[in-house]
């Protein structure tokens, strides 16, 4: 699976990659077939500093999105892959039911 980040509006230091690298990677043991894996890290500085991670994961005939905001990167990564965890468990759910 090839993993891609990109950071908007900050640099991204090699402690927060390595952990991306780790939280997305574990996603694997839902579904083997993944392709390809952009992460989009932003920075918003309004009212109260807004931390956003999206990841768009790449899967033979689908593409799957999350989306978190946050007020730590780690957390959002984090719920980000959660939601996608659900919807990779949905899509094996829906497969197998097909197959049988």
């Amino acid at each position: 699976m090839n993993i891609s980040i990109t950071a908007r509006k900050f640099k991204l230091h090699d402690s927060l990659k390595d952990f991306i690298n780790e939280e997305v990677s574990s996603l694997q043991k839902y579904n083997d077939n993944i392709l390809h894996a952009d992460i989009i890290l932003s920075y918003q500085n309004v009212k109260a500093s807004v931390k956003k991670s999206e990841i768009v994961l790449h899967v033979p005939g689908q593409t799957f999105n999350a989306a978190e905001n946050s007020d730590d990167f780690k957390k959002s990564v984090s719920s980000s892959v959660d939601k996608l965890s659900r919807q990779l468990k949905k899509l094996k759910s829906k497969r197998t039911t097909y197959a049988k």
